[in-house]
């Protein structure tokens, strides 16, 4: 079967095609509710080939390939530059299954914004396609906006600074969608690497000894890299924890203040800054340190950007929440648990989640990243938190399954130990992100229902945006 369909967006056409073609582009609109994750995207919408690979979003060893990749090779005859570019499925199985070929235009409506199109020809279901695009289209139209707004440029791109950003974590979940929305916004982004370099956009770190010029030509350093706080509390867990991050960090900070002001840094934080059991305080940036394991493993993280803020160098410190992304975290496995009618309130439902949304959660490193009036401690939770018994409730409503089976409060003690379950699982925070607010700064996803919708494929289409 075939669909032809159309959606204007508030840019340019000029402005639509530069992102399209501009690297990162193919992470950012692909779904993360579907299995196809991007391997590769084309160095050419011209010519250029992509590749995807069918991955698992769940945690640990769980998440692993489990199938032959999609490639998709550019057609140079369907290509017209800033108008049309052609793409068609060149490996099997799925070349003989689906026979995908797909027609993407971009042309100026009459109102000056750019009609986006798309014409897919295969043995698809269009039902299956419409979640797609929906998820497509409203991420190209919010990226654009942000990249105005928070760079104070006309949306034409020029005279924007272009920048040369450090990243380290670069391929896990944050870093992956970070590094997309920084391609599409014209920066240059080096990846710091543990291994060897593959190019001229990685350097290798060293975290217990880098390099004295690793940051040399670098404008902001955005510092991600951290082993997983999610797991079984033991003591050799938290001190894995614990020297992935209280150490390395210190070490990159000297190096961003020996740069004498010519590096700002940019490290991320933990809500897990203000303690387990908080109640229903609201906890601003201002809000006291809490206690326990992992309240002080952050406060001794966030300790170790100290030689860069007695530096003269700009630093921010995300305390972030609880990520929502249908590609990795706790969504996927919350989200196959309720698919099956088994989803429920823990415990008694009533603790505080302070989430964000993956894509709210770049847009705050964007800002921190291009922004030179943002500085201090942010708080990057969306301004709704939720009761577990709502977040519960709105999973259940976006993938219309019952959520009426309560979960035992003891229940994750038996995975995460019984420090791991009051850290994580049972934690009651309701974090305020006061110094955003401040700023004025625009959520995509302020309510939990439509940021569960987006991650899970559960939009409406729309023909204009």
């Amino acid at each position: 079967m075939s669909i032809d369909l159309t959606c204007s967006i508030p840019a340019g056409a000029a402005e639509a095609w530069d992102y399209l073609a501009a690297p990162g582009a193919f992470v950012r609109i692909s779904p993360p509710f579907m299995p196809l994750r991007p391997v590769r995207q084309a160095d050419s919408l011209r010519d250029g080939t992509a590749v995807l690979e069918p991955r698992t979003a769940l945690p640990g060893p769980l998440g692993v390939r489990f199938g032959p990749r999609w490639t998709a090779q550019h057609d140079p005859s369907g290509y017209v530059e800033g108008e049309r570019f052609v793409d068609r499925c060149v490996s099997e199985p799925y070349a003989g299954l689906t026979g995908w070929v797909h027609h993407h235009t971009v042309t100026a409506a009459p109102d000056g914004t750019a009609l986006l199109g798309d014409r897919v020809t295969a043995r698809v279901p269009g039902r299956m396609l419409a979640p797609v695009f929906a998820y497509r289209y409203r991420t190209m139209a919010m990226d654009l906006d942000r990249i105005r707004r928070f760079s104070g440029q006309p949306g034409d791109g020029e005279g924007r600074r272009t920048l040369t950003v450090a990243v380290t974590g670069a391929s896990g979940l944050v870093g992956t969608a970070l590094t997309a929305l920084l391609g599409v916004a014209g920066h240059r982004v080096l990846r710091l690497v543990r291994g060897t370099p593959r190019g001229p956009d990685e350097r290798r770190w060293d975290p217990s000894g880098p390099a004295p010029d690793l940051l040399d030509g670098v404008d902001v350093l955005v510092h991600l890299a951290g082993a997983s706080i999610a797991g079984r509390f033991t003591d050799a867990h938290l001190a894995t924890v614990r020297d992935s991050r209280i150490g390395p960090t210190r070490r990159l900070a000297e190096l961003v203040a020996a740069r004498d002001g010519a590096t700002a840094m940019v490290s991320a934080s933990a809500i897990g800054y203000y303690g387990a059991d908080r109640g229903d305080e609201i906890l601003t940036e201002d809000a006291a340190a809490g206690s326990g394991p992992l309240a002080e493993i952050v406060a001794g993280w966030e300790a170790d950007c100290d030689p860069a803020r007695r530096s003269r160098a700009r630093v921010v410190t995300v305390r972030t929440g609880i990520v929502l992304s249908a590609a990795g975290g706790m969504l996927p496995p919350l989200a196959a648990i309720t698919r099956t009618g088994l989803g429920g309130r823990l415990g008694s439902g009533r603790q505080w989640m302070s989430w964000i949304s993956l894509d709210d959660l770049t847009d705050v490193y964007l800002r921190a990243v291009v922004d030179p009036t943002l500085t201090g401690y942010v708080n990057a939770v969306a301004p709704e938190p939720v009761t577990n018994r709502d977040f519960t409730r709105a999973l259940g409503a976006v993938l219309h399954r019952p959520t009426l089976i309560p979960v035992p409060g003891v229940a994750p003690a038996l995975v995460l130990g019984t420090r791991g379950s009051d850290e994580l699982a049972m934690a009651d925070q309701r974090v305020d992100p006061g110094a955003l607010r401040d700023l004025g700064h625009p959520f995509r996803y302020p309510g939990i229902r439509a940021a569960l919708a987006h991650e899970l494929g559960a939009e409406t289409l729309p023909t204009a945006l």
